[in-house]
This record gives structure tokens, C-alpha cells and sequence, in this order.
């Protein structure tokens, strides 16, 4: 009856009940295997049995357990890996299909230069027939080569570089020289006492930078009070704190992507986790529209039918929305000021044009059209 019940094979039932009952057949005498059972072993045979019983109920609990976890599992693989996935993009959005596999290509080649697979990169050149102009190469492989020496505690390629830069990085208010010197300066009070002249030497490139950097400047030149102690025993051992390599890489970085113009994120990696984030939405909208057959709800290839959420971490650049029309801005529909000082998208106020005046709707201020202007934010 459990068999039937369970669904458990008559070879692991039997072997379950084997396991229960021979422990307690051994502990018979071979005489008495043959005879009617006494009181006490009916009442041990009927404890093996609700042994049994609860053993079998106790695994078929488990094994539904374990059948109901799986079943979820094969449902959201079904639902979240749809081998359909290629239709949520409409095929207007690339003018070729050559046009799609050299943008492709490109963007893998980037954040190949970007991550410092400089080998892979051009593998992928050559075997993709791919013409990357050496301008294009020339600032990765400078950035690269620089984070190399910087992972190997090496400040001079960065030293070099930053001096070189050093009127664009600060108009940029970036303290990436101030960084270096400071770390090198460390450098020197963690050799011990005997670089100490040397140290109070490399101070004076702290000259520059006294007025921005007053605070830091000054914990540097009271750690020399307890150099001959050890800095690792005294008030300023964080001096010595092995996270400032990892912070000036993540400063280098940052400063030198933002003076060359290019972004410390790698577009490939941004648009594959902005993607993880917005596919299943445009799944199910792709859903909704084949069921209620509106496909040209979704006929514009660069603007999506419904707004997804990706998160701060994701926004490059300021939107806006036009208050009149609820539409976002374009660059073929800017917004556009008034002369009153009111912002509007300029379909917005092409519509308000009224006998070649407008009126603005929320003054209501009666002006030419004329003098709006656009705004670039």
C-alpha cells in the first residue's frame, strides 16, 4: 500500500523494511524462527513496524519537499531563460545586420583594452577583421600600463603622468598628484628612521597643494615625532594601511577616464547589467502586446513603451519631462525657455501657438514664440 501510495520502487521499499526488521530477526534463536510469536516479540514486531511506518512517512514527507523545490527550480529557468529572447528587440532599431555585428564587436573590444586584455583584444581584431585606429588603442594601453605599476607599488609611471596633466586635473578639482606624493611620503616614514632627512625632503612637494590639503599635511609631518618608535606603534599607524593602494588606483582611474573622455565603467558592462535589469519587464510588455495585438505600440527605436526603473547607479545625464505634453525631451524635441523663465518641450509650445503669439500656460504670459530658447542641460 505505501508503494502504491508513495511511488517509491519495490526495491527501495524492501530494502527499507530489511534495514528495520534484521537487527530484531538476528536476536531470535533459529528454534523459535518457526514458531507461533510469544507476546513479547509480537510487541517487538509491532514497534518494528511503526518504525517502519514512521520511517516511509518521514521520506515520503521529504521526498515531496525535495519534488516541490525542483519544481520550481525547472519553472523559473522556463520562465526566465526564453528562448524567444531575440524578439524583444525590434528589428528597426539596427539599420543592417553588419551595422549590429561591428557595433557588437566593438563595444567586446573596448572592454577588452579596458580590462587590460590587451592580447584578447587584438586576437579579436584580427579574427574579426575589426580596424581599431591606434588613437582609439593608445589611451587604454597608456591607463593600463600605469595600473600595472600601481598594483605592483610602483608610484613613478603615475607620478609622471599626473605632473604631465597636472593644470587639467585641476580643473577638474581632482587630488590625484596630492595622492601620489602623499603615498610616496608614506612610503619613505614606513622605511624607518634612516630615510627620515629624505622624507622631510620629499615634503616640500606638499607645497603646491598646503592650501587644499592643510589637515592631511599636517597628520603627515606629526607621524615624524614617532618615527624612531614605529609608525605601526603609534596614533597614526593607519598611515600604513595597505587600502590606500587599492583607493589611489580607484582615484587614478576615475580621474584619468574623466580628463580622456572616456567612462570608468565600460559601456559593454553597463549595458549587459542595465539589460539583466530591464529584460524581464520588456518580456512581459512584448507579452502583453502580441496578446492584445498592438504592435505599434512599440514601433519608436529609440524609445521604449514603458519607463523601467534602473536605478541611480545608472543615470548619466539629467531628463526631462515636459509638464504640458508628460513626454521626456529629445534632441529632436528640446526644452525650450520662455521668456517668462517657464521650461517647455517644443512640441509643447508649437501646439500653444495660437495666431503667432503665446501664451504661457502657467503665467499666463503673452510673448513671441520666437524667443524661446533651447536649453542643453
Amino acid at each position: 500500500t505505501h508503494q502504491q501510495s508513495l511511488h517509491f520502487s519495490p526495491s527501495f521499499t524492501s530494502c527499507s523494511v530489511l534495514l528495520c526488521v534484521l537487527p530484531h530477526y538476528r536476536c531470535f534463536p533459529a528454534a523459535l524462527q518457526g514458531t507461533p510469536l510469544s507476546a513479547t516479540l509480537s510487541l517487538v514486531m509491532s514497534q518494528c513496524c511503526r518504525k517502519i511506518k514512521d520511517t516511509v512517512q518521514k521520506l515520503a514527507s521529504d521526498h515531496k519537499d525535495i519534488h516541490s523545490s525542483v519544481s520550481r527550480v525547472g519553472k523559473a529557468i522556463d520562465r526566465n531563460f526564453d528562448s524567444e529572447i531575440c524578439g524583444v528587440v525590434s528589428d528597426a532599431v539596427w539599420d543592417s545586420r553588419e551595422k549590429q555585428q561591428q557595433i557588437l564587436q566593438m563595444a567586446i573590444v573596448e572592454h577588452l583594452y579596458q580590462q587590460g586584455m590587451l592580447s584578447v583584444a587584438e586576437e579579436l581584431c584580427q579574427e574579426s577583421t575589426l580596424n581599431v585606429d591606434l588613437d582609439f588603442k593608445q589611451p587604454f594601453l597608456e591607463l593600463n600600463r600605469i595600473l600595472e605599476a600601481l598594483h605592483e607599488q610602483d608610484l613613478g609611471p603615475a607620478l609622471e603622468w599626473a605632473i604631465s596633466h597636472r593644470q587639467r586635473l585641476l580643473e577638474l578639482n581632482s587630488s590625484l598628484e596630492f595622492k601620489l606624493h602623499r603615498l610616496h611620503f608614506i612610503r619613505l616614514l614606513a622605511s624607518g628612521p634612516e630615510k627620515q632627512l629624505e622624507a622631510l625632503s620629499y615634503a616640500r612637494h606638499f607645497q603646491p597643494f598646503a592650501r587644499l590639503h592643510q589637515r592631511e599635511i599636517q597628520v603627515m609631518m606629526g607621524s615624524l615625532v614617532y618615527l624612531r618608535l614605529g609608525l605601526e606603534k603609534s596614533p597614526y599607524c593607519h598611515l600604513l594601511d595597505n587600502s590606500h593602494w587599492a583607493e589611489i588606483c580607484e582615484t587614478f582611474t576615475r580621474d584619468a577616464c574623466s580628463l580622456l573622455g572616456l567612462s570608468v565603467e565600460s559601456p559593454l558592462s553597463v549595458s549587459f547589467a542595465s539589460g539583466c535589469v530591464a529584460l524581464p519587464v520588456l518580456m512581459n510588455i512584448k507579452a502583453v502586446i502580441e496578446q492584445r495585438q498592438c504592435t505599434g505600440v512599440w514601433s519608436h527605436k529609440d524609445e521604449l513603451p514603458i519607463e523601467i526603473e534602473l536605478g541611480m547607479k545608472c543615470w548619466y545625464h539629467s531628463v526631462f519631462a515636459c509638464p504640458i505634453l508628460r513626454q521626456q525631451t529629445s534632441d529632436s524635441n528640446p526644452p525650450i525657455k520662455l521668456i517668462c523663465g517657464h521650461v517647455i518641450s517644443r512640441d509643447a509650445l508649437n501646439k500653444l501657438i495660437n495666431g503667432g503669439k503665446l501664451k504661457c500656460p502657467y503665467c499666463p504670459m503673452e510673448q513671441n514664440p520666437a524667443d524661446g530658447k533651447r536649453i542643453i542641460f
